[in-house]
């Protein structure tokens, strides 16, 4: 088995780094320029950087700020945030970011996937798919920061997505956001095997443990904020990563 890319995915609110809950209660982690210099020295496999306050002020890419982290890490770095034009796509590619990481706009304007694909090509396309499940424990795909249900079934939008050009799928679990409980693993391998780009297992990780579960659902990487930037009951602020030691013994 390839060895899973295992990713931070850090929040930023206000020029901010945060950490939410069931994707509300931001709680201040630090400055991102600092914790994304640390991740790069731990050799993070990637990055993955999203502005949370994008969409709900109606503006477009920190292209300033992002150009700032990027020269920070050596890791390749993913940007969303305020993504809704291919202009907007062109401008964070060329800012620093390797992959530009959308939701809204796909869930609004799918036919964004196509154009933002033919342009960049789909590995530079990351569609962040934001689960809820709801009455009758019956998913569904969640925009604008979890306030927006479109009545879309996760698999059937995967699906589109990937027929649309989207290079891989970022599978966030809005229940499980922050509360280091173990990722949604039904939801992850109901995805991982409708779809055959890369899927990103996201929400829930408390434990290194978690990890390789996700992986063992079918996960291509696993992406997480809390368990990287705490530690313990009270959640002291401690950034850390596993070495490459510690992740061929968790994924063995």
């Amino acid at each position: 088995m390839i060895e899973p890319r295992i990713i931070p995915c850090l929040l930023v609110a206000a020029r901010r780094l945060v950490k939410t809950v069931r994707f509300r209660e931001p709680r201040y982690v630090g400055d991102p320029v600092n914790i994304i210099n640390i991740f790069s020295t731990l050799a993070a496999d990637e990055i993955f950087l999203l502005d949370i306050d994008a969409t709900r002020e109606r503006r477009g890419p920190d292209l300033a700020l992002l150009a700032e982290y990027a020269e920070e890490t050596m890791a390749p770095l993913g940007y969303g945030g305020g993504v809704r034009t291919v202009e907007d796509v062109q401008h964070v590619l060329a800012a620093g970011a390797e992959k530009v990481v959308v939701s809204t706009v796909a869930g609004e304007e799918p036919a964004f996937i196509d154009r933002a694909a033919a342009l960049a090509g789909s590995q530079a396309i990351v569609v962040s798919i934001d689960v809820s499940r709801g009455a009758g424990d019956r998913p569904d795909v969640f925009v604008r920061n979890g306030t927006r249900a479109l009545g879309r079934d996760p698999i059937e939008y995967a699906r589109e997505m990937e027929r649309r050009g989207a290079g891989e799928i970022l599978l966030h679990s809005i229940e499980r956001d922050g509360m280091m409980a173990g990722y949604d693993l039904d939801l992850i391998r109901a995805v991982a095997a409708a779809v055959r780009v890369p899927v990103i297992a996201c929400g829930g990780a408390g434990e290194r443990a978690d990890l390789a579960e996700a992986a063992k659902a079918g996960a291509s990487a696993v992406a997480a904020g809390s368990i990287f930037v705490f530690q313990g009951r009270n959640r002291s602020v401690v950034v850390n990563y596993p070495t490459r030691e510690r992740r061929r013994a968790l994924f063995a």
